[in-house]
């Protein structure tokens, strides 16, 4: 294996860029399981931890390792490995931790595509894919929609599909596929290039670890022994996952998700929803809500039909939802710098009372 097997070179000038990579071996994350990681190299696949100190100053989650870094290690012996730094990363797509307040959950790092999956069948939900690609544009991830199942509706149904996407959601590429025919196998290979990173996102059922078996052909889900140096067991069973595929490009597999909440900036709402935006430049107000204002030209469009009402509804709907989780990074900061002060006087209070 080598470092352009992973896809060194989308990453090549931000890492050229540093001076402090001499002396440490070089690795991309491809599976984590709670503190643990496996990180693929020059030598092949390695255990890693991180170093107690990027523990200890780690401030959220997303100064942790995930699965797409691009990170720097110094081997202990062939098959252990500390993990010193975590290199900038290009992309990364996130979402809301599920029952965690104001924190995020990081699906993936360093990602060029998403493939946004959902069957033709029961999961088809379409303010769902309007959900994935406010995601996907937040995090600067290119979207592609893959339509799974398709052995289950006649042509003349997924014909349909196809139209109330095209509607709703211009200008991104949709592929439909049968993991059990292979029908659209052919332009969803096609459209994987070497080098590049792609990540599933979609709820459990849709097909993906299917997809990721037929794609490299052989089953990837892993159950393997770690070494016994480590004396920690072997066990990986990872949700996240990064492959190489045949064709060289790379593939993360990811969890089935029930939950996806919207984080990031405000661009990614705006490139999902452009139609909406582009009407905003024309409302009366500049800070219209396009709730209620007289002079709205968004609320306009939806009386006279010129866009639908449910995709105005949802727009709503999740700009509510990034604004809430918005308020609740601040107040969670704000506690966090409340706990810290406080510390910080109870430790000058026990130093004072022991002069």
């Amino acid at each position: 294996m080598n470092l352009e097997d992973l896809g060194y070179h989308s990453i090549k000038d931000i890492i050229d860029g540093h001076q402090d990579l001499i002396g440490f071996e070089l690795g991309r994350v491809m599976a984590e399981h709670k503190e643990r990681y496996l990180v693929g190299t020059t030598k092949g696949e390695i255990e890693a931890e991180i170093t107690g100190n990027m523990r200890f100053t780690a401030t959220s989650r997303e100064n942790f390792p995930a699965v797409g870094d691009w990170v720097t290690l110094i081997a202990h012996d062939p098959d252990f490995a500390i993990i010193t730094k975590v290199l900038p990363r290009f992309a990364i797509v996130k979402r809301q931790a599920v029952g965690q307040y104001g924190e995020v959950q990081i699906i993936g790092t360093n990602i060029n595509y998403a493939f946004i999956m959902q069957s033709v069948d029961r999961d088809f939900n379409i303010n769902r894919l309007e959900r994935y690609l406010t995601i996907c544009y937040s995090s600067k991830v290119n979207p592609i929609i893959v339509l799974t199942k398709t052995d289950l509706i006649s042509s003349e149904e997924l014909t349909q599909l196809y139209d109330k996407i095209k509607k709703r959601l211009e200008n991104v590429l949709v592929i439909a596929i049968s993991n059990k025919t292979k029908n659209g196998y052919k332009k969803l290979l096609d459209s994987i290039e070497k080098g590049k990173t792609y990540c599933m996102l979609g709820s459990s059922g849709v097909g993906k670890s299917t997809l990721l078996n037929n794609l490299s052909g052989e089953s990837v889900m892993r159950t393997d022994t770690i070494s016994q140096s480590t004396n920690k067991g072997r066990h990986i069973s990872t949700h996240r996952e990064l492959t190489v595929l045949k064709n060289g490009g790379i593939l993360i597999d990811n969890p089935g998700m029930r939950e996806v909440g919207i984080v990031g900036g405000t661009a990614g709402l705006e490139t999902t929803y452009e139609k909406i935006a582009v009407l905003s430049q024309k409302c009366k107000f500049k800070d219209c809500s396009h709730t209620n204002e007289t002079g709205c030209s968004v609320i306009e469009a939806v009386e006279d039909g010129m866009i639908e009402k449910s995709y105005y509804l949802n727009y709503l709907k999740l700009r509510k939802e990034k604004a809430h989780f918005e308020s609740s990074v601040q107040e969670k900061r704000k506690k966090d710098k409340e706990f810290g002060k406080m510390i910080k006087n109870f430790k000058k209070d026990i130093k004072r009372n022991k002069l």
